[in-house]
């Protein structure tokens, strides 16, 4: 009693001078839908807290200067050598203060996990079409956030100047000086002078645990604002559209789930940073230019960068006293600037092709996609070629191959390895197609045969449930406005195919769009009993609404997947199933938790739902 009288307190305390009451109210109201895929983008969040609290720890002991110091730590295999003191700092971390080391390897693992959440989180958002609109700013959110994931790593593992993070630094002095006419002074300028310099370290420390994670604390807190004013994107099923969302509330089902799930993430990278060792820099020794050590490795979302230089082939050129090695240039920047560029500039492009300008809120099934997933899966495969190729010497070694053998095969594999990627993943969505439309069509196989009075033996199949033929059903459709067709119901072509430009676009809409046509029924259409399951006849049965009943045409179209049409269009789904606008009816039941609508305009409240 105390306690409640305490908080109520509190609470009017602050509501009289914030007036936040309201504010709470609808925070934790909020409608979160629940797919394990949504876990991955928390993966990244938590991951990136985990590395501001591991980092803050770091930075009580770390030194970043490159001032020349005689080691005599407890590391008795390097003492007497002669080192930087960020080097010095890190085998004291490591060593000699309590937790040093576990606290490294779990920053360590955090970071590597961070960009494996990024690249997983990113990769679903393409492939089931969550960057369409009104999320193409999010979508540029997320790609700038990747780029400076990249940079923050590439920088971070360089604090130490030990041997394998300095060859690191070589390398991208190599980079920048390989920049036409203005690539030497951008070096000196970084690094000061001739490289190593003695200002590297604490130039790239300022931009490690300063200026680029405060650009992405900023970005993140822009992602979720706009993730939570658009609402979240959710997976088809019964019940959910465009303009509802199905789910559990943030308080307190989502609250709970995600406070814990931080808690298993952090477990994770615990447990990992325990019983796996990553960067063990004592075994590297100081950074010197003379020396290299064999099977160098970086981080593995560097892997493709390392990959393209090793695969380029020699090209220099030598006009008017300035060198052009892009031998360097082109494979350090095009590559990665491709793929980059080509994912930013790509819900603009579909957009373009297909003339598609609605809103999207339900996601796509891959394999309703077949030529994204395919252009996915492409970009995938050349970057894996990459990948692996910046590990040729150590394969070379371990498989026993020639090494310039290795390279040879990634020369071939990264043109040749997308085009068969892209042909047999289109036809396998098609053919996964056919398969949902034979399910509609016939139902799910139950392995009973029976023989009929004739003699003949069929097999029985049951009926898809509402949930399965919900997922199946929710399609949306990819093809273009009336726009897009060649020509008109006089013959006459339209405007926006007239031209090469249109010609390109038509093309380009035909390709994008090619899918299996989906005539649904409800899984009894290949066993006699016509297109609802009833016989010819026989109308479709159909929820009653709330409202009073309302008409809905059968047949063996769209409408056996009967949609109850609502008052305003901003759905309500409560917990027992209530679906449509603004005093709408119910829809058989949404299974699970206590689930909302959230579009905005409030509707009745389901039976035990909360209502936004």
């Amino acid at each position: 009693m105390s306690t409640t009288k305490a908080l109520e307190g509190v609470g009017g305390f602050l509501d009289d001078r914030f007036r936040g009451a309201k504010g709470f109210r609808t925070f934790f109201r909020k409608i979160f839908p629940d797919h394990w895929t949504f876990l991955l983008g928390e993966i990244a969040l938590y991951s990136f807290i985990i590395l501001l609290l591991s980092g803050t720890f770091l930075t009580f002991w770390f030194q970043p200067s490159m001032t020349d110091v005689i080691y005599h730590g407890s590391y008795t295999h390097l003492d007497g050598v002669r080192m930087s003191e960020a080097y010095a700092s890190t085998l004291h971390i490591s060593f000699d203060v309590r937790g040093g080391l576990l606290m490294r390897q779990i920053h360590h693992w955090a970071a590597d996990l961070f960009m494996a959440a990024i690249f997983a989180h990113m990769l679903r958002i393409f492939f089931t079409g969550a960057y369409r609109k009104p999320r193409e700013v999010n979508w540029l959110i997320g790609i700038v956030l990747l780029t400076l994931g990249l940079l923050e790593g590439l920088f971070g593992y360089s604090l130490p100047d030990d041997l394998l993070s300095g060859a690191g630094l070589r390398i991208t002095e190599g980079v920048m000086q390989s920049i036409p006419v203005v690539g030497t002074y951008l070096a000196f300028f970084l690094f000061g002078g001739a490289f190593p310099g003695n200002v590297i370290i604490p130039r790239l420390y300022i931009l490690h645990v300063l200026l680029i994670p405060g650009l992405i604390l900023a970005l993140i807190t822009a992602h979720l604002f706009i993730m939570f004013h658009q609402k979240h994107t959710q997976m088809p099923g019964k019940g959910r559209t465009e303009q509802n969302v199905v789910g559990a509330p943030m308080y307190p089902y989502f609250m709970a789930k995600t406070g814990a799930f931080f808690f298993f993430t952090f477990a994770a990278l615990a447990l990992a940073a325990t019983f796996a060792q990553i960067n063990p820099v004592w075994l590297y020794g100081p950074y010197t230019p003379v020396a290299m050590s064999a099977g160098s490795q970086p981080d593995f979302y560097m892997g493709m960068l390392e990959g393209a230089l090793r695969v380029m082939v020699p090209w220099e050129w030598n006009v008017a006293g300035h060198t052009f090695s892009f031998n360097v240039f082109v494979p350090a920047l095009l590559p990665l600037g491709a793929v980059f560029t080509g994912a930013a500039l790509w819900p603009f492009i579909e957009r373009w092709v297909t003339g598609d300008k609605r809103d999207h809120h339900i996601n796509d099934r891959p394999r309703n996609a077949p030529t994204r997933t395919g252009i996915g899966v492409a970009v995938m495969t050349f970057y894996g070629v990459l990948w692996l190729e910046g590990a040729n010497d150590v394969i070379a070694d371990h498989f026993d191959i020639a090494l310039y053998t290795t390279t040879r095969i990634a020369q071939v594999a990264m043109f040749v390895g997308p085009v068969i990627a892209y042909i047999l993943t289109k036809r396998i969505c098609l053919g996964l197609q056919r398969k949902d439309l034979h399910l509609l069509e016939h139902g799910v196989e139950t392995g009973i045969i029976r023989q009929l009075p004739s003699g003949e033996f069929t097999e029985i199949a049951r009926p898809l449930s509402e949930e399965e033929r919900a997922k199946l059903v929710a399609r949306t459709q990819l093809r273009g406005p009336a726009e897009l067709e060649a020509v008109d119901e006089n013959g006459i072509p339209a405007p926006a195919t007239r031209g090469a430009i249109g010609k390109v676009r038509a093309r380009l809409n035909t390709i994008l769009t090619e899918s299996v046509e989906l005539t649904p029924t409800n899984g009894h259409g290949g066993n006699g009993h016509g297109g609802n399951g009833h016989g010819a006849g026989e109308p479709a049965r159909a929820a009653v609404p709330a409202g009073g009943p309302q008409e809905i045409s059968a047949g063996a179209g769209p409408a056996a997947s009967p949609a109850v049409s609502g008052g305003g269009g901003a759905g309500a789904v409560g917990g027992a199933g209530a679906v449509g606008g603004a005093g709408a009816g119910t829809d058989g039941g949404v299974a699970g938790h206590s689930g909302s609508a959230d579009p905005g305009s409030p509707g009745d409240p389901g039976p035990d739902g909360p209502v936004q």
